[in-house]
């Protein structure tokens, strides 16, 4: 089989410590965990008495391998146990920086989301009867594991401000013990710039200003959630809403012609929050998100056209539409699954942190299971049949002189002459 255009020289990143002393693992040798954020950046807003866009909510998704020949996705008989790493609490919290407070989320959660939450349990919009914490157990949906609604906040419990907070997954097999560990991102940020236009109260301001245009009365009902009226699906609302128009046709439309740049609400200029190395053009003005969504004004049209936001998005295809099998259709990348049944996400990591990243944390799962910040492509990291799992087998072949030129990604022993089996038939020109 042939790889059109092995990548030379290959990005290094990641592989030093991780925040609590160690070092990135070795890849276990019998089972290999793979985990990764829904949506690859979660916002939130920097408080919760006045105008609410997004409450703290994080999603993270897993999928347990078992290495063989086949290697099979294990759905029963182990546990999936979740923590958030130094970060223990969100109620507690408040920006190093601004002041910016998250306590009063749970203060006001009944009147904003009508139901109430234990001071660091979050909301959870597909099984509201479960509120998850910071640490705790993944549920199994389906063929992979999952936790919905973690409360993360972007502040550890050292009180500094980082949005890409680090969870630790860990597998336990029936009798508790350990088989496989890893480390996933949990991006989070409240870097929403509305202060760019409304000033140092900027969402009093909103409020006060939607009630002067639209004649409500807002501000005197305070604080309110804006999806309450216009309809954000990725808070679970049908439809448009009672205003009319979906949250995400209401802001970019109504940002479209006022200067407005990607980055002052989808954060950040610190958070920049499209970290994907091969899909930023290392453009950090505004992290190329035209390039896929369009401008603001082109968002909010399409959305009066008829797209519903979040559930239509743009698709890989759009541009690797010469790669077999990249075409998921109507079923968006962060749901869909290709090659023996894993997620999209699994191999090649979340949305806008695609592997390579430029953040260490989402490259942890490539270095630990192949040593090299690529996708997951090494047939050795799930099939026990396969040469090149990782770079000890290559490099003792070929030397580490020879570590970057990646051809232990499709040297294997035993492999199907059938090409519809390989993932993308090996048709990777970006490697």
């Amino acid at each position: 089989m042939l790889l059109g255009a092995l990548l030379l020289g290959l990005v290094a990143c990641g592989g030093g410590e991780d925040g609590e002393g160690g070092s990135v693992p070795a890849a276990g040798e019998s089972d290999v965990l793979l985990a990764w954020n829904d949506l690859g950046m979660h916002c939130l807003n920097p408080s919760y008495d006045q105008a609410v866009i997004l409450p703290p909510y994080n999603t993270v998704w897993a999928q347990l391998v078992h290495r063989g020949s086949p290697p099979q996705i294990v759905t029963t008989g182990v546990t999936l146990e979740y923590r958030l790493l130094n970060n223990t609490t969100s109620a507690t919290k408040t920006h190093p920086a601004t002041g910016g407070d998250y306590g009063p989320f749970w203060t006001y959660v009944g009147q904003l989301f009508g139901v109430s939450l234990a001071p660091n349990t979050g909301l959870n919009l597909k099984n509201p009867a479960l509120h998850n914490g910071l640490s705790g157990t993944m549920v199994l949906v389906g063929n992979h594991f999952e936790v919905d609604g973690v409360p993360a906040t972007p502040v550890d419990d050292a009180g500094v401000w980082n949005p890409y907070q680090v969870m630790e997954i860990t597998a336990r097999n029936s009798t508790g013990a350990i088989v496989a560990k890893t480390r996933a991102t949990v991006p989070t940020s409240d870097e929403i710039h509305c202060d760019k236009c409304h000033g140092a109260d900027p969402f009093a301001d909103i409020l006060q200003k939607h009630d002067a245009r639209a004649g409500t009365t807002l501000a005197a009902s305070a604080p309110v959630l804006c999806a309450s009226c216009h309809g954000s699906p990725v808070l679970g609302t049908s439809g448009p809403g009672a205003a009319g128009s979906y949250l995400s046709e209401a802001i970019h439309g109504a940002h479209a012609d006022r200067g407005a740049g990607c980055y002052d609400c989808h954060p950040g200029a610190t958070t920049r929050c499209n970290r994907s190395l091969a899909h930023t053009n290392n453009n950090a003005a505004d992290g190329n998100c035209v390039a896929c969504h369009g401008t603001l004004g082109q968002v909010a049209s399409s959305i009066a056209a008829g797209r519903i936001p979040w559930t239509s998005e743009p698709q890989c295809a759009t541009c690797h539409n010469n790669v077999a099998e990249v075409d998921t259709g109507s079923v968006l990348y962060r749901d869909a699954t290709g090659h023996g049944g894993l997620n999209c996400a699994a191999c090649h990591g979340s949305p806008h942190a695609m592997v390579p990243s430029r953040e260490a944390s989402d490259n942890y799962q490539a270095l630990q299971y192949q040593g090299k910040a690529l996708s997951i492509g090494s047939c050795g990291v799930c099939h026990s049949n396969s040469r090149g799992r990782g770079s000890s087998e290559f490099l003792g072949e070929h030397g580490s002189g020879r570590q970057s030129s990646a051809c232990n990604v499709c040297h294997t022993a035993v492999t199907s002459a059938d090409t519809s089996k390989w993932p993308h038939h090996y048709q990777w020109t970006g490697r």
